[in-house]
């Protein structure tokens, strides 16, 4: 099975990439820095909007005092403003990960969709990695939940004490599986398989880097494992040509902390 992901799925994007290189693609390069550039724009704009606090800083900094006020109430000072932060980060990410590369791909590269990992043809065809992965994170999510570093960062939502999870906890889990799929589509389709024809299956260790890079505030065993789930997730991504085994693997291994990082705490 490791052969067939890894060793077959790197020859053949290395031929596709020597076959770019001898007969390239009209229009490869502008694809290339269309790609790279947005990336460090989004992850650059996801890091300083994505935070209530600075995106109101910046409403007041264009002189609109009256939305920054409505936003300051409705992101730091509203009951559920907790909630509120969180939903604001994941549809900043949604925007900057998944629709914006969307309308670069479909009107600035005019490509179709599907060649960036929305597929569905083929989607599971890496399922039995799936299984093993889960068997193999689940003791580890299990034993690394009861910490104090993870206790501190998981879930996202905090209930307080008393707090039913419905509604606020399971609204958040449901704006946190879009922002999934977003992550996904945006490391595993718009970097690993946009890049694919220019580097070959070295797009999934230039996509590996930032992905990393975005885990720098979390525990650290968890920013070591995003470089080998981002070199395996980018790999399934590379032989399936899609992303939603991808989305899979990583909510399931997301709810699953959320959930036992509770268990926990009870």
């Amino acid at each position: 099975m490791i052969k067939d992901l890894f060793l077959r799925t790197y020859q053949a994007a290395e031929a596709d990439a020597l076959a770019e290189k001898l007969n390239p693609t009209p229009g490869s390069h502008r694809k290339t820095w269309v790609i790279l550039v947005w990336t460090a724009v989004a992850l650059t704009l996801i890091s300083y909007a994505g935070n209530t606090e600075n995106f109101a800083k910046f409403l007041g900094q264009c002189g609109l005092t009256g939305l920054q006020r409505q936003f300051t109430e409705w992101s730091i000072y509203h009951e559920a403003a907790q909630l509120h932060q969180l939903v604001w980060w994941a549809l900043v990410s949604i925007t900057h990960y998944m629709l914006i590369p969307m309308l670069l791909i479909r009107f600035v590269l005019r490509e179709p969709l599907g060649d960036y990992g929305l597929r569905l043809n083929g989607a599971f065809q890496g399922w039995p990695l799936y299984v093993v992965m889960l068997a193999v994170m689940f003791p580890l999510v299990a034993n690394f939940s009861g910490t104090a570093a993870f206790q501190q960062k998981y879930p996202f939502y905090q209930p307080n004490p008393g707090e039913p999870l419905w509604p606020r906890f399971w609204i958040w889990e449901l704006f946190y599986f879009g922002q999934f799929v977003a992550l996904e589509f945006f490391f595993r389709g718009f970097m690993t398989l946009g890049l694919r024809p220019r580097f070959g299956f070295y797009s999934v260790l230039v996509m590996m880097v930032p992905y990393c890079m975005i885990h720098f505030r979390k525990p650290m065993p968890e920013t070591f494992g995003a470089i080998l789930a981002g070199i395996v997730l980018g790999t399934l991504s590379m032989k399936s040509r899609s992303v939603w085994l991808g989305v899979l693997i990583h909510y399931s291994v997301a709810i699953t902390m959320d959930l036992f990082a509770l268990w926990r705490r009870a």
